[in-house]
């Protein structure tokens, strides 16, 4: 588990007396996609489930791909505001979920998206 992952695993779990796994998919879907706002692509990409380990030109193109949606909305909507949690589902087996946030936008327009996230090693990743 890389720093990151640990910082942000705590960070999913500060204010919960006990989490449960749709809490902590939830807040941490969030985190990941807070990364766009400030413009932490790289974070963003490493929330992105890798248990092929992709390669280091994988990851670049995902990055790229990353920065280019955010231009994309900018150009779109003036940019992204912020990502509200909606709602999350966890699977049945508890190590799957779909996470529902909510996308508001600069211009005043918002939208509902949905986060497929899988847990691996006890980190919530975006599949």
């Amino acid at each position: 588990m890389g720093k990151w992952h640990a910082l942000l695993l705590m960070a999913a779990l500060v204010g919960c007396g006990s989490p449960n796994a749709e809490e902590v998919a939830g807040r941490t879907a969030k985190l990941y996609y807070d990364c766009l706002i400030d413009g932490r692509y790289d974070d963003f990409v490493a929330g992105i489930d890798n248990r092929y380990a992709p390669s280091r030109n994988y990851r670049e193109q995902l990055r790229a791909s990353t920065k280019m949606f955010v231009a994309r909305q900018e150009a779109l909507h003036k940019g992204i505001t912020s990502f509200e949690l909606e709602r999350t589902i966890v699977g049945d087996s508890g190590r799957s979920a779909n996470v529902f946030l909510v996308v508001a936008y600069n211009d005043s327009t918002s939208e509902q998206i949905v986060v497929p996230m899988v847990q691996r090693e006890g980190i919530w990743l975006m599949r």
